[in-house]
C-alpha cells in the first residue's frame, strides 16, 4: 500500500505533538511493508528530498505569499506552503491513500486525493478549533479554520482521531456519523524515554534542592492551564516548603503567566525553563516528585504519557483524552479542569504517599508497554485505510454550522 502522509510539521521541524506522531507512525507503517511518503514544508526556499528510517521525505518550500507565521497572517501563511506542497504531486507519481494531518493541510492532501487518483482520503483530525476556545468561535479567524476543518470531515472517506472523547466532539462538530469515526491512540517508543541519572540529579539539585518538585511540560497557551498550576502553588508552598515548580515550555500565554507568577510573588517558587532538548526533558520529567498536566482542553494528553514512560508521578485534570488514560488511584491522580484547590490537594496527596504514588507509576508504564506501542499503532491505521477505501466518496456535504458569538458548539 503506497500511502502519502501530508503534514505540516514533521522533524526536525517540531512545533508540538503532531510532528513527532507523524514520524513514529510512518516509521512503523514501514515496517510494516508499507510504501511510505511525508510530504512537509521545507524549513527553507529548497525543495529536498531523502528517506529517512524507510520513509521518503519530500519537504517543499512555500510559494508567495511570503508573510509571518502569526495569527493575522495564518491563513496566507497556509496558502502559501499549501499550493507548495500541491506542486509536487508530479514526484509522487500514485498513491493509493492520502492521509491528511489537521485542518492545516486539508487544501494539499483534497487536491493530492484527486491529482494522484488516491482510492481513499484519510483525516486525522489531532484537535478542533472548536475544541479549543471550549465550544465557541471567538474570531474570524475561527470561523475560517472551523469552516477547513468542517470540509476536510465530510471529504475524508474515514476519520481518525486519539480517543473516545475526540471521537464524540468530532461526530457534533462536523454532523458526521460516528460510525465514520475511528478511535486510534496516539503512542510511544518506550526504548527512547530514558534519562540520564547524573542529568536527572543535576537538574533537580539546580531547580529544587530543598523540597518537592513539580514540573509542568507542554505549549504555554490558556488551554493547557498552566495558570491553574500557578494559582495552586500557595496554597502547595503552605502544605510543601521549598517546593518549587517548573514550567518547561514555550507559547503565545507566556508573557501573561510571567505576569501571574509576579502578581502572585511567586518568583522564588517558579522557574520558566523554555523548550530543552530531549536529553534534559527527559531528566527534567524523571527529576520530578510530579508531573503535572492541568489541560483545560486537551485531546489525548501526550505529555502524560511521557511522564508515565518515565515512571514520574502523575497528576492530570479530568478531560479528553487524559481521562481516558490516567485512572484516579490506578494509574494517577485527577482533579477537575480549572480547580485550582483541587488540583493542589491531588500534588499534596502524591507527595505524602510516595509508595502509592510509585505504585501507580508503575502501572502506568505497565498499561504504555501493553496498549501503545507504535506497531499495534500502524496495524490500527492501515486496518482503518481499508475501511476509507471501501467507502465511497462524498459527493455533497452540508455548510458548516458558523453561529453568531452567543452560541456553543458543544453544548446542546
Amino acid at each position: 500500500m503506497r500511502v502519502v502522509h501530508v503534514a505540516w510539521e514533521y522533524p526536525p521541524l517540531i512545533y508540538g505533538g503532531l510532528g513527532r506522531h507523524v514520524d513514529a507512525l510512518t516509521r512503523a507503517q514501514a515496517d510494516r511493508g508499507d510504501d511510505v511518503i511525508v510530504l512537509t514544508q521545507s524549513q527553507d526556499d529548497h525543495l529536498t528530498q531523502g528517506t529517512v528510517h524507510g520513509v521518503r521525505v519530500i519537504r517543499a518550500p512555500h510559494d508567495p505569499p511570503r508573510v509571518p507565521f502569526s495569527e493575522d497572517t495564518l491563513l496566507a501563511w497556509v496558502l502559501g506552503m499549501q499550493t507548495g506542497m500541491l506542486r509536487c504531486a508530479g514526484l509522487i507519481g500514485a498513491a493509493d491513500v492520502v492521509h491528511a494531518h489537521d485542518w492545516v493541510t486539508a487544501h494539499a492532501a483534497i487536491g493530492l486525493r484527486d491529482a494522484l487518483s488516491a482510492r481513499a482520503l484519510v483525516a486525522t483530525i489531532h484537535a478542533t478549533e472548536a475544541g479549543r476556545h471550549q465550544g465557541w468561535l471567538p474570531n474570524p479567524l475561527s470561523d475560517a479554520i472551523h469552516s477547513v476543518e468542517h470540509w476536510l470531515a465530510h471529504e475524508a472517506q474515514r476519520i481518525i482521531v486519539c480517543s473516545q472523547h475526540m471521537r464524540a466532539e468530532t461526530a457534533a462538530l462536523f454532523e458526521i456519523p460516528p460510525e465514520r469515526i475511528s478511535v486510534i491512540t496516539n503512542g510511544i517508543e518506550l526504548q527512547r524515554w530514558r534519562a540520564s541519572a547524573p542529568r536527572t540529579s543535576r537538574l533537580r539539585d539546580e531547580y529544587a534542592p530543598h523540597g518537592p518538585l513539580v514540573v509542568f511540560v507542554g505549549r504555554l497557551e490558556w488551554e493547557k492551564g498552566a495558570h491553574t498550576l500557578i494559582d495552586a502553588l500557595p496554597r502547595l508552598r503552605r502544605r510543601n516548603p521549598g517546593l518549587r515548580a517548573v514550567f518547561a515550555g514555550r507559547g503565545g500565554h507566556e508573557s501573561r503567566l510571567v505576569d501571574q507568577v509576579r502578581e502572585r510573588r511567586l518568583g522564588a517558587s517558579v522557574e520558566f525553563a523554555g523548550w530543552l532538548p530531549e536529553g534534559d526533558l527527559h531528566a527534567l520529567i524523571a527529576a520530578a516528585d510530579v508531573l503535572v498536566v492541568p489541560s483545560i482542553y486537551e485531546p489525548f494528553g501526550m505529555v502524560a504519557i511521557e511522564g508515565a514512560a518515565l515512571s514520574t508521578p502523575l497528576v492530570v485534570s479530568r478531560t479528553g483524552g487524559l481521562a481516558e488514560f490516567v485512572e484516579d488511584g490506578v494509574t494517577g491522580r485527577t482533579f477537575a479542569p480549572g480547580d485550582s484547590a483541587d488540583l493542589a490537594a491531588a500534588v499534596t496527596s502524591a507527595l505524602e504517599d510516595r509508595a502509592g504514588s510509585a505504585r501507580m507509576a508503575r502501572a502506568a508504564r505497565t498499561r504504555l508497554r501493553d496498549f501503545y506501542g507504535w506497531s499495534r499503532i500502524a496495524e490500527d491505521t492501515d486496518a482503518a485505510y481499508t475501511e476509507a477505501a471501501r467507502a465511497p466518496r462524498v459527493t455533497s456535504a452540508p455548510s458548516p454550522r458558523l453561529p453568531d458569538r452567543s452560541t456553543n458548539l458543544l453544548r446542546p
